[in-house]
């Protein structure tokens, strides 16, 4: 994760174009765990500007995820049929 700001109301906005790998749509609910301390938490993404390979935490979220620490972020699908998961693996 590239920041985290406590000064906002709440959710995770990601980079747009992350968001289209990931098959992530703005206002999506989704479930963000933290590897570096195990915090686990359900909020809604906001879409960042495209390219600019920011992922942040926003509002009490912030308290939990630092911007250092390693998060997955799990978006979830309710279909009758089987959904192909999408892994993006992104670093500094």
């Amino acid at each position: 994760m590239t920041s985290a700001d406590v000064n906002y109301v709440g959710s995770i906005t990601i980079d747009a174009e992350l968001l289209d790998q990931a098959r992530l749509a703005p206002g999506e609910r989704v479930l963000v765990v933290d590897n570096t301390n195990g915090s686990r938490l359900e909020t809604y993404v906001i879409e960042r500007e495209r390219g600019s390979g920011q992922i942040c935490m926003n509002g009490a979220a912030a308290l939990l995820i630092n911007s250092e620490d390693e998060i997955i972020v799990m978006g979830f699908e309710l279909n009758t049929t089987s959904v192909k998961a999408a892994l993006i693996l992104v670093d500094g």
